[in-house]
């Protein structure tokens, strides 16, 4: 029986559990869980509410005991945009909460981890089972935990688009894949020279491939592409936008006409066409609704340019999150990103005195318009993780949620398709090294 009360447990920290406040407030559907996972959902479900009061013992039977047993060799991950009671529990049973380039390189700076386990989304797990050492183990909460970026840019829909533009342009063609992109479509970026790269470091990444004379296919987002064009320099006329998801992979030069190959062959950047729904919701409006009422508006570089371009700051999770980090009492902020990531960002700008919005959380009805959260990262919650760890412990932990990199995991159904071990070497050998192409440029100093 733990020892520990549940006032206790409620630590000053970044984010904060607070006593009678609901941990989870949507409940999924016993039939939503794995067969292994429903007895630990069965046990959630029957609790009497979501409060920490009655959540945090029911978990601390499990993972406390695995905790104690596993101690470092255990890591706990999750992404700053999974729904908050995942954040904070993560972080209460010792784990850590990061962006997503902060999660890629946590096997690889924390060598006594054997058993890794993230709360988030497949291509996280897979970019850190990329770089993780041989005696490491990715393990995912929920499999299923997909993103629309990555959903949007298969490797049968991108590989397509690599081979016909090499087909034209040759070595000239170098590919960046965006960190949401899977093991497979990173393989690419490292076959053809390029890289990877997060919202935090993409014009970095960028300007790297445009100094070396490189005409650059930007997979998948195009409004990241688009804002980190215009970060850099690179004029409209200089950016091609190629079709996304099954169109993208279908596109074919020869159909083009005459003005669309000359605007494709005078491009310096083609913007692989699919983008982020939590960010294309904003509106430059927006940025003007809550500015007139004193805030300040700082988005995140999925949205779309015009809201960029308006806004007081941009950058990712990272900037957003110590932008409130270092609030002062009385600051005013709207956040232009994933909703439950300013939800927790509310709650800690409250802990300083300051306030935080959600930029489309506008309380007009002529804006129509709601906070967004990422429904598909959001496919975890505390039956997941214990189950998960309790499993590991047990040693019954099913195959389903194991990660090896160059998986491909169907979102919808959960069915994955593994690699062989020697296709597996391959892709893993050429995304590792966009990968680490990426640290070398970002980490320049």
């Amino acid at each position: 029986m733990s020892t520990r009360t549940v006032e206790h447990l409620f630590r000053p920290s970044g984010l904060q559990i607070e006593p009678g406040l609901p941990i989870c407030q949507t409940d999924f559907p016993l039939d939503w869980y794995q067969e292994e996972f429903k007895p630990y959902a069965e046990e959630y479900l029957a609790l009497p509410d979501r409060t920490p009061e009655s959540v945090l013992p029911w978990m601390d039977r499990y993972l406390e005991p695995a905790l104690k047993e596993f101690g470092p060799r255990l890591l706990l991950l999750a992404h700053y945009y999974m729904g908050g009671e995942i954040v904070k529990l993560v972080e209460r049973y010792g784990g850590r909460v990061a962006d997503s380039y902060e999660l890629a390189l946590q096997a690889r700076g924390n060598t006594q981890a054997e058993l890794i386990v993230e709360s988030a989304v497949h291509f996280m797990a897979d970019a850190i089972a990329t770089l993780a050492h041989p005696h490491q183990q990715v393990w995912i909460t929920n499999p299923r935990a997909g993103c629309t970026l990555e959903m949007y840019a298969k490797e049968h829909q991108v590989a397509p688009a690599v081979e016909e533009l090499r087909a034209r342009y040759g070595d000239e063609l170098m590919v960046i894949a965006y960190m949401n992109t899977s093991g497979r479509v990173k393989a690419l970026a490292g076959a053809t020279g390029g890289a990877v790269c997060t919202s935090g470091n993409a014009q970095k990444v960028l300007q790297w491939a445009l100094a070396q004379k490189k005409k650059v296919l930007f997979v998948p987002d195009q409004n990241l592409a688009e804002v980190v064009c215009w970060w850099s320099g690179v004029a409209p006329e200089l950016q091609f936008q190629w079709g996304g998801g099954e169109a993208g992979g279908q596109m074919r030069i020869a159909r083009m006409g005459a003005e669309e190959r000359a605007r494709l062959d005078a491009a310096r950047v083609i913007r692989w066409g699919s983008s982020c729904g939590v960010h294309t919701i904003f509106k430059p409006a927006m940025v003007d609704y809550w500015r007139a009422r004193g805030y300040r508006v700082l988005v995140h570089p999925e949205s779309p340019l015009p809201v960029v371009q308006v806004a007081d700051g941009s950058g990712s999770t990272r900037y957003l999150w110590s932008a409130v980090e270092a609030a002062k009492p009385g600051d005013k902020l709207a956040i232009a990103t994933e909703g439950h990531f300013v939800k927790n960002a509310r709650a800690l700008a409250r802990s300083r005195g300051a306030e935080v919005v959600h930029l489309a959380d506008i309380p007009d009805p002529t804006y129509q318009s709601i906070g967004c959260g990422c429904a598909t990262m959001s496919r975890n919650d505390p039956p997941h993780l214990v189950a998960i760890v309790d499993l590991l412990r047990k040693g019954h932990a099913p195959d389903a949620n194991r990660v090896i990199a160059g998986d491909v995991v169907d979102e919808t159904t959960g069915a994955r398709e593994r690699l062989s071990a020697d296709e597996r070497a391959e892709v893993v050998a050429n995304a590792r090294r966009a990968l680490e192409r990426m640290v070398e440029i970002t980490e320049r100093r």
